[in-house]
């Protein structure tokens, strides 16, 4: 990781504000830090696959390292929800502005809208979200409920509310 190689996205199954403190889980997942790499990897040179959205190809594993590399550059600390019972969840952040957890689904197929682990995460009272993204195909934002999609390059627009840096408490 120090290298730069890849970036470690840590799993989180109770996700409270802040996700520091909630990792309790062993598991992660390393993804790398170069799409060129990995769509060397996966498609040889054939990059039709990519570039003219070939009908067939899964484009979710470039997708989510695109997503990744992204939110590791813009200084997010990386975390996923892994829970056995409710799904998973690709991508979690810290929301300093509202004291919460905000979950980031990633999809490249055209059912973005079927997403049941994201769907069951922000229903869970217990883990108060207020809002939750989509990052997909779609072209246009949409919004449903506190879902809102976002075509996936506006993933460049998402930088990390950060902690105030100093309390001034007025006790006059």
């Amino acid at each position: 990781m120090a290298s730069g190689i890849c970036n470690e996205v840590k799993a989180i199954s109770n996700p409270r504000f802040p996700l520091d403190e909630s990792e309790s889980k062993n598991l992660l997942k390393l993804y790398f830090n170069d799409v060129g790499l990995l769509t060397r990897l996966l498609y040889q040179y054939n990059i039709a696959a990519v570039m003219d959205e070939q009908k067939g190809i899964n484009l979710g594993t470039v997708y989510e390292l695109a997503v990744c590399s992204e939110l590791s550059a813009h200084g997010f600390p990386l975390f996923y929800y892994d829970n056995k019972k409710k799904g998973e969840v690709e991508f979690l952040v810290n929301d300093y502005d509202s004291l919460t957890v905000v979950p980031i689904e990633v999809k490249s197929g055209k059912d973005y809208d079927q997403h049941a682990s994201l769907d069951h995460f922000v229903e869970t009272p217990d883990y108060n979200i207020e809002k939750g993204y989509v990052l997909c195909n779609e072209r246009e934002i949409l919004q449903e409920g506190a879902i809102t999609y976002l075509p996936i390059y506006f993933v460049m627009f998402l930088v990390p509310s950060t902690p105030p840096d100093k309390v001034i408490v007025d006790i006059s």
